[in-house]
């Protein structure tokens, strides 16, 4: 966010350090994974070259509905993995991607969390706390600048008219 005039963009405050799971792990590993580092969700995964390919997303609401279908229908099912749980089509943005593009899918889709990616790769992620703290930021530049011009159209009005002779 350095160029004053430039709405910024996803590449401008993503965390580009992003805890992933993969489509193997069970039901009861992801569960640990979100729970040990305190996260509601992750991206899912696939290692290609050596390179992230997003192919989903599971969140604790997935977990959730899972692990509650089982025991409230007496069905435990070990065979329960992250790629039968998780959303396989997740919502994302590019690093491109303008702020206020991000916030309406935040609004609209009452989502916490959106992977940004480039041709596959996960590159990143983004949360509605860092786009909550990119519109402060962005707002108080946004009244900072507006007062700044209008003192200074009022500064340069105000000495114009010194030089306003009334000879009457």
């Amino acid at each position: 966010m350095n160029d004053p005039q430039k709405i910024p963009c996803a590449d401008d405050f993503m965390n580009q350090h992003v805890e992933v799971v993969t489509q193997d792990m069970t039901l009861t590993e992801v569960i640990r994974f979100l729970l040990k580092h305190k996260i509601s969700n992750a991206p899912v995964v696939d290692q290609q070259d050596q390179k992230p390919v997003l192919v989903g997303f599971v969140s604790e609401r997935d977990c959730l509905s899972a692990l509650s279908n089982e025991l409230f229908f007496g069905n435990p099912s070990p065979a329960q993995t992250v790629k039968t749980i998780m959303s396989s089509h997740p919502i994302c943005i590019t690093p491109e991607t303008e702020l206020f593009s991000i916030v309406s899918i935040f609004v609209n889709h009452r989502l916490r969390h959106l992977p940004v990616v480039q041709n596959g790769i996960l590159l990143g992620i983004v949360s509605r706390r860092e786009i909550l703290a990119a519109m402060e930021t962005y707002y108080n530049h946004s009244l900072h600048t507006q007062e700044h011009e209008r003192l200074l159209r009022d500064t340069s009005q105000a000495l114009n008219l010194r030089f306003t002779i009334d000879r009457s």
